[in-house]
């Protein structure tokens, strides 16, 4: 067998056969060939279905690539090592071991990875950041109380942030300020999508002045995910959750009436609100359900999660 891999001028490239990798015929070749592009596929945690989508090559001729059984073109090869992100040359460069550090645990979490989708990849990610990444130990300084109105996150906050000495903010407060609007004109001039552009830069400026702080966060944060990716790489994360009943109930016993004036099926919205938001609200590092408990034993349960959690 004999490649050769021409350059700009007229004059051929160096060549090179099969015989200088030792390769007794095409046989050997297409198994070497295979094998380095399965090699190459799995340091990338890629599966052959995701290789196929990249490079627009079919599954079927990447399994006989692989298998050592198909003869495949220059050009589809080309494809390959661009979605492989090397140079077509390192197809054809000589085998390496796996490294020996690589045990079962490396190889079961990878086999893991790749039967997961895109998003749960993501979400992977993410929490592999937060527990990990260079910057956890700041990020834990920070706790922030996400969650609808009516979970108490207010008054768990600003108790909590008393007893830890640590300042309390609320984040919609800080917009209010930032605009010098109420929210509710905030919303009326800009929109929604306006809104969480400010909401955003109001938190980016929260975090920056504040290194320890416990932070009251308004539960539509989870809607926009570029702003909660950045809470959550940011702060220790707390849902605090009640039944749909208790968040009602809450507001109207601060007199806030609105959400039952403006609307009789109030509580049916409430309900779809919370099962639509609930998987979001998953991704915070620690869940406070207040249901049927008093303040002071939600604060003391908060507390007591903090302190296994954060050790």
């Amino acid at each position: 067998m004999h490649i050769t891999i021409m350059g700009s001028s007229p004059t051929p490239a160096k060549a090179f056969t099969s015989n200088s990798y030792g390769f007794s015929g095409n046989g050997d070749f297409l198994t070497f060939l295979g094998k380095r592009v399965r090699e190459l596929r799995s340091r990338r945690g890629m599966t052959r279905k995701q290789m196929s989508q990249e490079a627009d090559v079919s599954e079927r001729h990447l399994a006989q690539l692989e298998s050592g059984e198909g003869n495949i073109s220059v050009v589809l090869l080309q494809r390959i090592a661009a979605a492989l992100h090397v140079p077509i040359a390192n197809l054809f460069a000589p085998l390496t071991e796996e490294p020996a550090e690589k045990g079962p645990e490396k190889r079961l979490i990878q086999r893991f990875l790749e039967r997961l989708p895109q998003n749960r990849l993501e979400d992977v990610v993410s929490r592999l950041m937060r527990e990990f990444g260079r910057e956890e130990k700041t990020r834990r300084m920070r706790i922030a109380l996400i969650g609808l109105r009516g979970a108490g996150k207010s008054t768990l906050g600003s108790m909590l942030a008393k007893e830890k000495g640590n300042c309390f903010v609320e984040l919609d407060n800080e917009i209010e300020k930032d605009t010098g609007m109420p929210l509710g004109e905030i919303f009326s001039l800009y929109g929604q999508s306006g809104f969480r552009a400010i909401e955003k830069r109001t938190l980016e400026r929260v975090l920056k002045e504040n290194e320890c702080a416990v932070i009251s966060v308004g539960g539509g944060v989870v809607s926009e995910k570029e702003t909660f990716d950045f809470l959550l790489s940011h702060c220790y994360t707390v849902w605090i959750k009640a039944q749909p009943e208790e968040h009602m109930s809450r507001v109207l016993a601060q007199g806030d009436f609105r959400p039952m004036a403006a609307n009789k099926q109030a509580m049916e919205d409430l309900r779809g609100i919370l099962e639509a938001r609930e998987p979001l609200y998953r991704k915070a590092d620690l869940l406070l359900d207040t249901s049927g408990t008093s303040v002071d034993e939600s604060l003391a349960a908060l507390k007591s999660a903090l302190q296994q959690n954060l050790q």
